[in-house]
């Protein structure tokens, strides 16, 4: 059987590409990146991920030099172009700008990986380090604006760098890279299919939990779902039970819906626990946003204990079941090398003590969101479940941000002086929401656009402007209304989690979900978060719309809604009692994640 080694250098994007050189037909294997050369013999190619670190790190990843000996075709992405470069004799050096997001490549050699290939492409960028001078024999075969070096290549020896990721769908032309490489470097038939994955998957959890019984505890979402029929599916109703947790973070009507939905699938009982008062009273008074993950973590937790402190649960022959997936174990930090972006709650300590004791069950921990819908279309689940927006476990905790102390906006005169140049007036605010830059952790300001219509074409160039070129800020907004805004009349107001906040935001959450559907948008977007922010001129709140679209979660590009409709929006939100303005985030991810917190 044909098969690649993905060598894994902790970057978001690694399973990513170990999944698309499989949709190309070639199986693939992730190791370390430091595995012994050895390990490769049987491998038709390598490839070598991204990652958080940087090749002048003393305590970055490094490959087995053996591993250039070997005479094997070699891909390396990002920076494991930067490896490349550097173990073969090429010179890298840290970048006075750095690239977050889309950028044009224009290619001077038309040959391999871009045999076929038009001479511009759209391609996804998340670096600071630079190659700077070619392995000999090396040439350069692409540049974009801000990389001379965007992709170098050795045809003979069938060894290629790429600065940007070909994996993502942010770079539409990558899948033909990667075919090329496949196909032309490495001289695969790319024959190989996947077949029976739930037969595997069934088989796995048979194996697993052996005779002990599951116990799930259900959002209702895409994944803990999928990963409960499929545990059914091994095991059989008998020996599975689901429970969901009413946090009284969920959206408006929620766990009416989830309990009519759950009824119709047929899976067993779905007993449901009303937690509300025990979630709201661990979170009163905290600010901090990875305090609050960890603190909604332990509550799922100790609510899970409570319920297995019953008598018929005694036995200890039960398992913990949950629909993780591989996103929030690599957002975690879940690879050896990987950068922890956000504290994921199925990765609170407990839970991590219970993976180690062989007490948790996560069939999903693998796959990614269109495969775990892949999956459930295959187990026969209904696709109006299967097609519900993503929604994070600790719900909408961490969509409602909250602030210890008052601030101001803050004014930066370059960002402004940048903004000018799109036809936009801009300042800072002291709210800070987690990014991710160079496969590394961000946790930045926010940049405020103002003082003219939202128009796409200005705004989502600027906005990557301002976060290639700032590190002090990883998210921009653009204000829908009102439009212009007199920063020294608006303030940040400390704020914690409050009901009344949670209800206002299950209010206008369920406005923009009315809209999405209405205007038949729902199945256009991905994703649609709101957001709360403590900042307003009269006392109340502001709310940002983020719409994006996506595949995986992985990356993310913001949806370009209709600007008619999002301004009648936006009025219509403005006429809520405690909404004071109404934003909407520009940024991309990367530099930028999904979720604020």
């Amino acid at each position: 059987m044909e098969k690649i080694a993905v060598l894994d250098s902790g970057g978001q994007y690694c399973h990513l590409i170990a999944r698309k050189v499989r949709e190309l037909g070639v199986y693939a294997e992730i190791f370390p990146v430091g595995v012994n050369a050895d390990e490769t013999r049987g491998h038709q190619g390598i490839i070598l991920s991204g990652g958080p670190s940087s090749v002048f790190d003393a305590a970055s990843p490094q490959p087995d030099p053996r591993l250039f000996e070997t005479g094997k075709p070699i891909l390396g992405i990002c920076y494991g172009h930067q490896l490349l470069a550097k173990h073969l004799g090429g010179k890298v050096e840290r970048g006075q700008t750095h690239e977050f997001g889309s950028a044009t490549l224009r290619v001077r050699d038309e040959g391999g990986l871009f045999d076929g290939l038009a001479r511009e492409h759209r391609v996804w960028m998340s670096h600071g380090d630079h190659v700077v001078r070619l392995p000999e024999n090396f040439e350069i075969l692409a540049s974009t604006d801000e990389c001379s070096v965007a992709a170098m290549g050795q045809a003979e020896r069938g060894v290629y760098g790429l600065q940007f990721h070909p994996e993502v769908i942010h770079t539409p032309d990558g899948p033909a890279m990667l075919r090329n490489f496949l196909r032309n470097a490495c001289g695969c038939a790319m024959s190989w299919r996947p077949k029976d994955r739930v037969d595997i998957l069934v088989q796995q959890i048979r194996e697993q939990a052996g005779a002990r019984r599951v116990l799930f505890f259900l959002s209702g979402g895409v994944d803990s779902t999928v990963a409960y029929a499929l545990t059914v599916r091994a095991l059989g109703s008998p020996k599975v039970e689901a429970v969901y947790v009413d946090t009284g973070f969920m959206r408006d009507r929620e766990t009416l819906e989830i309990e009519e939905a759950f009824s119709a699938l047929d899976l067993g009982r779905l007993r449901v626990v009303d937690a509300s008062g025990l979630f709201m009273g661990r979170l009163r008074g905290i600010a901090d946003p990875e305090r609050k993950r960890v603190v909604i973590g332990q509550a799922f937790v100790d609510v899970q204990d409570e319920i297995l402190a019953n008598d018929e649960y005694r036995d200890q022959g039960w398992v913990l079941g949950q629909g993780t997936i591989y996103p929030d174990t690599i957002e975690s930090g879940g690879t050896d090398s990987s950068d922890v972006i956000k504290t994921h709650h199925n990765r609170v300590k407990r839970i991590q003590d219970l993976l180690e004791e062989g007490r948790v069950l996560e069939p999903l921990s693998e796959f990614y969101k269109d495969e775990v819908r892949e999956l459930g279309r295959s187990l026969g689940l209904p696709s109006k479940l299967l097609e519900r927006h993503p929604f994070p476990g600790p719900g909408l905790a961490i969509r409602c941000l909250c602030s210890s102390s008052a601030a101001g906006p803050a004014a930066d005169e370059r960002i402004a002086a940048l903004a000018e140049q799109y036809g936009y007036s801009a300042f800072l605010l002291p709210l800070r929401s987690v990014g991710v830059q160079g496969d590394s952790r961000s946790y930045a300001q926010l940049t405020v656009l103002h003082g003219a219509e939202l128009d796409y074409r200005r705004a989502l160039p600027l906005s990557t402007a301002i976060t290639n070129e700032f590190r002090h800020t990883n998210r921009v907004v653009a204000t829908l209304a009102p439009r212009r805004i007199e920063p020294s009349e608006w303030r940040i107001r400390p704020a914690t989690l409050t009901p009344e906040r949670v209800r206002l935001l299950q209010r206008v959450d369920r406005a923009v979900t009315d809209y999405l559907r209405s205007d038949g948008l729902y199945d256009r977007v991905w994703q649609s978060p709101v957001v709360l922010l403590p900042w307003s001129r009269d006392g109340g709140e502001s709310v940002v719309l983020r719409p994006i679209t996506s595949v995986d979660g992985m990356t993310a590009a913001v949806a370009e809604l209709p600007r008619d409709g999002l301004l009648a929006l936006a009025s219509r939100l403005c006429e809520i009692n405690g909404v004071d303005s109404v934003l909407y985030d520009v940024s991309n991810k990367p530099p930028s994640t999904i979720e604020w917190e």
